[in-house]
């Protein structure tokens, strides 16, 4: 049971009680997936070559320079990619009161990436102005699906129905973008899908500041979306303004969406899952959900870019084409256990 707005404490799985044991456990998973994410893959890199890299030993320079130029920036990527869009999918889910709401599947995904894109053909090689393009386009389109499902009454199918076109509409102004000017983004079909090969280091420092900013954002967002939970009815009564408060939250979600867009490209299906299976285990109190799908999206990630990376070996397999395998059938899965159980 969610816990009251008002109550001020914590609410686990079970009454008040902080849930340590999933958390731990979330933390136990997120370092073993790095570590491994780190150690395996086409390449001799062992994991005694990574715990000497760690603790400062004598390393094989070849194997110090897979670790440090290739595996690491990656396993950092998919790190943040995760925490970011399983973050960024909870608060929406809880802002739309929409359980098959997520950065993809409302558009926020496509619209960061056709400003991604429009930004790399205009200004190529500015890399500072990626993250900062993918937040308005992200924005954009969370406040044009927010203004669209407002003026349909706010029912939740007309949410996913208006993402779904914005999507359409997107996806073809990005390949317009690409077939005007093929050069636009190296990677491009690796950027469509959802991908993390070729991740530098240095590419990831400003999307990291977007994210630990729209973490910070999100702390307050927290509370308001527990008492969003409530009902807009309750809301209102209790002096919050739910359209406003609805609508930072979904900005919230965008700068931590389009951040992770910027460098991992167009990533679905990673807030759709996420949040609900960690529902399971921490419960419906933002405060606690929150974080536990920031640290369940970045393990979540991490394991299954190694997964693509070592299960069809010598070739690698994008990581966004395994999500939508693992994410498609469990969308239908939401939609058949929900039909004919709300209004839509």
């Amino acid at each position: 049971m969610p816990a009251s707005a008002e109550s001020g404490k914590p609410a686990g799985r079970h009454g008040h009680t902080f849930p340590f044991a999933p958390f731990a456990a979330l933390v136990v998973l997120l370092v073993f997936a790095c570590a491994a994410g780190a150690a395996f893959g086409s390449s001799s890199v062992s994991v005694g070559d990574l715990f000497a890299l760690v603790i400062g030993g004598e390393i094989d320079p070849t194997a110090s320079n897979i670790l440090m130029n290739v595996r690491l920036p990656r396993v950092g990527a998919a790190v943040l990619a995760g925490s970011a869009l399983g973050c960024a999918g909870a608060i929406i889910q809880g802002a739309l009161d929409n359980p098959l709401a997520s950065p993809n599947v409302i558009g926020i995904n496509s619209g960061a990436g056709l400003a991604v894109l429009l930004a790399s053909s205009l200004a190529p090689r500015t890399w500072a102005l990626f993250p900062l393009a993918a937040f308005v386009g992200a924005v954009a389109t969370a406040a044009l699906v927010f203004a669209i499902a407002m003026r349909a009454g706010s029912s939740k199918i007309v949410v996913v129905l208006a993402g779904m076109a914005l999507t359409a509409l997107f996806g073809a102004g990005m390949n317009a973008v690409l077939i005007i000017d093929p050069d636009a983004y190296i990677g491009a079909s690796g950027f469509l899908v959802g991908g993390l090969s070729g991740v530098q280091a240095q590419s990831l420092a400003f999307p990291a500041a977007y994210i630990a900013v729209g973490f910070i954002a999100a702390v307050p967002v927290a509370s308001r979306l527990n008492t969003l939970s409530l009902g807009d009815g309750i809301s209102h009564s209790l002096g919050m303004n739910v359209p406003l408060a609805r609508m930072a939250s979904l900005a919230v979600a965008a700068v931590l969406a389009g951040a992770a867009v910027s460098f991992a490209g167009l990533l679905g299906f990673v807030g759709l899952i996420v949040p609900h299976v960690m529902r399971a285990f921490v419960g419906h109190d933002h405060r606690l959900l929150l974080p536990a799908s920031a640290l369940a999206g970045a393990g979540f990630v991490t394991l299954c870019d190694l997964l693509a990376r070592v299960l069809f070996a010598p070739y690698e397999l994008p990581v966004g084409i395994l999500m939508a395998a693992l994410g498609g059938p469990f969308f239908i899965f939401l939609v058949l256990r929900r039909w004919g159980r709300d209004a839509w």
